[in-house]
């Protein structure tokens, strides 16, 4: 496993080729208006499915994103993998979900 640094110190985990592949994938989906898409994203960085990497900051988040346009199974998955997070990690998590819906709402106007 290969971290960049971010922000704050922390690590970002290196996808795999497979893994980028399948984020493209269901980003695409998302683009296509599926909130689905998001929620499977998170599951995939949860549980390491579909060539991801597991990387539980980035779960979090998609599942907070999802969570926000009102994916009930989202909001319980955010939970779920918040149990097994540090107060930072969930922070980290917050901050990338407001960064990435700020910039999308700027992508739509």
């Amino acid at each position: 496993m290969v971290f960049k640094a971010i922000d704050g110190g922390a690590g970002r985990i290196e996808q795999s080729d497979r893994g980028m592949v399948t984020i493209a994938e269901y980003l695409a989906n998302y683009e296509q208006g599926s909130v689905d898409a998001l929620y499977d994203l998170g599951v995939a960085l949860s549980t390491g499915s579909h060539g991801c990497i597991v990387d539980m900051i980035e779960a979090h988040k998609w599942f907070n994103i999802a969570a926000s346009m009102y994916h009930t199974e989202a909001a319980w998955a955010r939970a779920d993998v918040a149990d097994e997070m540090t107060a930072r990690e969930i922070h980290e998590a917050q901050r990338r979900a407001r960064s990435w819906l700020d910039a999308d709402q700027r992508k739509v106007a």
